[in-house]
């Protein structure tokens, strides 16, 4: 039987775009693949819909072992009824993830010695136990100094809702329903409780789980009023050594949202990259996270998207409609009428420009994540994305000065991109030429040159 892992995971759980308009557009190209969550073996999942005091949080969990012995305990600011919790839908974490994943895309240079070449070439970019009456629940929980504020059941989850006055009488509560506490939840309970929070505790109803037919946990979905704009992730760390990662999905109808205890750093992105990475996109993106995430001392939140849910260039996936948005816990619509000059079909699926989505990538670690994730609204709209770009020669003849000029350009260009790989992941240079087939151009390049001085070529 698996251990418990007790963990603050809410939610969890060939297309090619072509660019018509594009003066409209400052990404045109062709979008071939993505760095989504799937990636990382353990990546735990929020999406957090806010605005003002209201929030809403879709947790996933990646929990993989017997039902039976699952239980989540978060903590959240206030006691919640039935009505604010539901079980969600787990495609739109999907949805959202695919939206927002860092991309890869692809540009081809088009003939140099073409009139439009100036204009069209694209600049290169910088480089459970058994179910419990309540009566005996509630059984020694006085003498304890826990009290259970509410006790109900949503879909598969049986939840009661607890208020407790020291750790370790509500470690003893726990454990003595059923509940299978990690050592070491007695001391990651304690700034809890003197916050005076609430505990959300939920496990698995087996039987009402066997009617869903599903064969994994769907995610809660949790709606509440409070000023604490906030993430717990310190009960996530009880029982593991390792490196966790969380991604963040923010929706927000202000613009990006961002870390107050902890620095938020964009990606590194829109870089030019070798054509071979195309086959090894999923190794370099973790190879490259890993040295940014090494390189800021592993304390930082990374911005890996930012975006107006409304339009994206490139696209990796299609924006959430209207409909999908509301399931990720967007509550502002219900005052944002369609647009009546839509027909029938389609008004459901406007998307109004108050939806701005912020993706935050948090590896952390009980060393340099000591304090919980507090995030602030910002006015800023800037769109940003984690983009790596493919730019493919030109292989066809160069007949005009033009065109010779971009020949000899070329093996600096390459070499360009193998120095930026190479300082993006820590993979070795020569390697990296070795897979580029760097040095065979390298070393052919001089006689072109010459035969390009002697206008011969």
């Amino acid at each position: 039987m698996k251990p418990l892992r007790f963990l603050f995971s809410l939610l969890l759980i060939f297309v090619v775009v072509f660019c018509f308009a594009p003066t409209a557009w400052a990404f045109c190209g062709f979008y071939v693949a993505k760095a989504d969550t799937k990636l990382y073996n353990k990546a735990s999942q929020v999406a957090i819909a806010h605005s003002g005091d209201r929030t809403v949080l879709t947790m996933a969990n990646d929990y993989q072992g017997d039902v039976k012995d699952f239980a989540i305990v978060v903590p959240v600011p206030t006691v919640l009824q039935k009505e604010q919790v539901r079980v969600g839908n787990p495609k739109i974490l999907e949805r959202l993830d695919a939206f927002s994943a860092p991309r890869l895309v692809e540009y081809f240079d088009p003939d140099p010695c073409t009139l439009v070449y100036e204009n069209a070439l694209p600049q290169s970019a910088p480089a459970p136990a058994a179910q419990r009456s309540d009566a005996g629940a509630k059984r020694g929980g006085d003498s304890l100094g826990v009290t259970v504020e509410a006790r109900f059941n949503v879909g598969e989850y049986d939840i009661v809702i607890l208020s407790a006055k020291e750790s370790g009488g509500l470690e003893t509560w726990l454990i003595r329903n059923g509940y299978k506490i990690p050592k070491g939840a007695k001391q990651l309970l304690k700034p809890y409780i003197r916050q005076k929070m609430k505990f959300f505790v939920a496990k698995v109803n087996l039987d009402k789980f066997e009617e869903t037919g599903y064969q994994y946990l769907r995610p809660l979905q949790i709606s509440y009023q409070s000023p604490k704009f906030m993430l717990p992730i310190r009960l996530g760390m009880i029982n593991t050594t390792t490196d966790q990662d969380l991604v963040v999905y923010i929706l927000s109808p202000k613009g990006q949202a961002e870390l107050t205890n902890y620095r938020t750093v964009k990606i590194p992105s829109n870089a030019n990259i070798p054509l071979f990475v195309k086959n090894e996109f999923g190794e370099f993106y973790k190879s490259m996270f890993q040295t940014s995430y090494t390189r800021e001392d592993r304390k930082v939140a990374f911005l890996e998207y930012a975006w107006d849910m409304g339009s994206c260039d490139p696209c990796s996936a299609d924006p959430l409609s209207r409909e999908e948005l509301k399931q990720a816990g967007v509550f502002w619509f219900n005052d944002f009428p369609p647009d009546i000059n839509q027909s029938a079909p389609f008004r459901n699926s406007i998307v109004p420009n108050d939806v701005f989505i912020t993706r935050l990538h948090v590896r952390y670690s009980r060393d340099k994540f000591p304090e919980d994730l507090i995030f602030q609204e910002t006015s800023n709209r800037e769109n940003f994305q984690g983009r790596y770009i493919l730019q493919h020669p030109f292989t066809g003849e160069a007949k005009c000065q033009a065109g010779r000029q971009y020949k000899q350009s070329l093996p600096k260009r390459f070499e360009q991109e193998a120095q930026t790989l190479a300082r993006l992941t820590n993979w070795n240079i020569q390697d990296i030429r070795k897979k580029m087939n760097l040095e065979s151009q390298l070393r052919t390049s001089w006689w072109q040159v010459i035969l390009s001085w002697l206008g011969w070529n």
